[in-house]
């Protein structure tokens, strides 16, 4: 069921924002097209994006102080995402806002934010691999 929150109160779990995407959602939003809630999930005490980051920027962006969220549902890896809102809070990226002044080209995109977490992936995988 879908809510509406303050875009102040979402923490990013995501470093950058692809340019290329969000001209894409941009140009879909100005046509009037709808799209669905961001989803959110609580984690320690912080309400996280789990998705929807572009989207979130591009409503900032556009002046929205409002989005539409929803609870996820999924299962997920919170190690993982406990590494990515640590990567936030450690670059200063503690809101959309400030998501919002991360906007790179699809090329940077995937070197610095995809690459890299395949090898915070990559290296979780490994850890679980030694205990188990």
């Amino acid at each position: 069921m879908a809510f509406t929150i303050e875009l102040s109160r979402l923490q990013p779990s995501q470093l950058y924002i692809n340019r290329e995407k969000l001209s894409v959602v941009t140009d879909a939003a100005s046509r009037g097209e709808l799209f669905d809630p961001v989803p959110v999930k609580e984690l320690d005490e912080r309400l996280i994006l789990t998705d929807g980051h572009t989207r979130a920027v591009a409503a900032h962006l556009a002046g929205q102080v409002e989005i539409e969220a929803e609870w996820d549902e999924d299962e997920l890896d919170w190690d993982a995402y406990r590494e990515c809102v640590h990567w936030c809070l450690e670059e200063g990226v503690s809101g959309v806002a400030a998501l919002a002044l991360r906007v790179v080209p699809g090329e940077e995109f995937e070197t610095l934010w995809i690459a890299r977490c395949h090898a915070m992936q990559a290296e979780l995988d490994r850890k679980r691999r030694v205990r188990e």
